[in-house]
């Protein structure tokens, strides 16, 4: 005789496809921990600093990331936690939940400041800053976008020359994540040798970084300007390893695969906030989730946010296996961002007029949002990347 099967478990709504069981006890443990963080200090306060238009305790945030081990996560070494991909998408997906100005503090500091130093730097720049950068003692930015260049890197201004042996930096870097707070900075700069790579104490002479206000998206960030006038550096700032586009590209990648996980946080806080008005809000006599387009809603919103955290996982398994493609990378990016932004537009519309509210984490994550579909690559850029991948025909120019 066969055993008698054990019985199905019940349907989760918080996760119906049954996701946890691709994670490993580890991968499960690192979720909690930031997930745990995360309320404890970042939601009890998010809508006042949103409102507010600032992040006031960001160093002392850095520090407590640093001590659970969630800057530079992937890395390894100079003490970095060595976790998986996968572990650092969970970290992404739980810190995006909270705010998508968290999860940036945190990407730029460990995908693309540290990441920068730790795959191209020298072995004395690593141990100069990347164990005080992964214990959050010093925060890093990351200077390629400039005020006339985003999408065209190529095109950039920020000039290096040489000066006996040192390097000489002038120009001006844009939409900096981190630039006011930084100790450090990476910037790239066009040479007489191409564009090359540099590691900027932002206590050098020249060296500035004007916070830039009046934002309606991220405003629980701090965004800057970087200036570079005559910012004179020893020939050792120099980043060895990284020579033109290619290197600042990497780091971009490595940042644009942490979106493709905490856009999917953003939607599924939205998501969450939808379904629980949906249950207990009334109109007619009953609550609104008894109504079909309700629903109707409501389901649609799930199969995409489940879809994309599907995506996200294969991706991670794949960056885990090193056979993840920077074109795949655009694959998550595009669609997750996508996504995520229709799934927070439909849950204000359950929530109706308390869906602008910061009672409610619905428009805050989709002003966030706006910002996370445009930098680190534009849908437009992704969708050429993805074009050119399939046709092999190259529309960039």
């Amino acid at each position: 005789m066969s055993a008698t099967p054990s019985p199905l478990p019940p349907f989760d709504p918080s996760d119906p496809l049954g996701l946890d069981d691709l994670l490993t006890d580890e991968d499960r443990a690192v979720r909690s921990t930031v997930r745990q963080w995360a309320a404890d200090r970042v939601l009890p306060h998010i809508a006042d600093w949103y409102e507010r238009g600032e992040l006031p305790d960001i160093r002392e945030l850095a520090r407590e990331l640093g001590a659970i081990g969630a800057l530079g996560m992937s890395l390894t070494g100079y003490g970095c936690a060595g976790a998986s991909h996968v572990q650092y998408g969970l970290a992404c997906l739980e810190l995006e939940a909270a705010d998508s100005g968290i999860r940036s503090l945190v990407s730029v500091q460990g995908s693309l400041a540290m990441y920068a130093i730790w795959r191209f730097g020298s072995e004395e720049q690593k141990r100069q800053w990347l164990p005080r950068m992964a214990s959050g003692e010093v925060i890093g930015c990351f200077g390629l976008t400039e005020p006339d260049h985003g999408s065209d890197p190529a095109g950039m201004r920020t000039y290096a020359k040489r000066d006996g042996t040192d390097w000489v930096l002038t120009g001006r870097k844009m939409w900096i994540t981190n630039g006011s707070v930084a100790g450090v900075a990476v910037v790239w700069a066009r040479t007489d040798d191409g564009i090359r790579g540099f590691v900027v104490p932002t206590d050098s002479a020249g060296f500035s970084a004007p916070e830039i206000k009046h934002k309606w998206s991220l405003r629980a960030s701090v965004t800057s300007e970087l200036v570079l006038d005559e910012v004179r550096l020893p020939a050792d700032a120099l980043l060895p390893e990284a020579r033109g586009l290619g290197g600042p590209l990497r780091c971009l990648s490595h940042a644009r695969y942490g979106i493709v996980w905490g856009s999917m946080g953003a939607a599924r806080s939205c998501f969450e906030a939808a379904l629980d008005y949906a249950r207990t809000r009334e109109q007619f006599g009953k609550p609104i989730g008894a109504f079909q387009l309700t629903q109707a809603k409501l389901a649609d919103m799930a199969l995409e946010l489940h879809k994309g955290v599907l995506l996200a996982h294969h991706l991670g398994r794949r960056f885990d296996a090193r056979r993840l493609l920077p074109e795949q990378i655009s694959f998550g990016k595009l669609n997750n961002v996508r996504e995520a932004l229709d799934i927070c537009r439909t849950a204000r519309t359950i929530l109706g007029a308390n869906g602008i509210s910061l009672e409610y984490p619905v428009m805050r994550h989709a002003t966030n949002l706006e910002s996370v579909l445009t930098y680190e690559g534009t849908a437009e850029m992704h969708q050429l990347v993805l074009g050119k991948a399939l046709t092999g025909l190259d529309a960039f120019r």
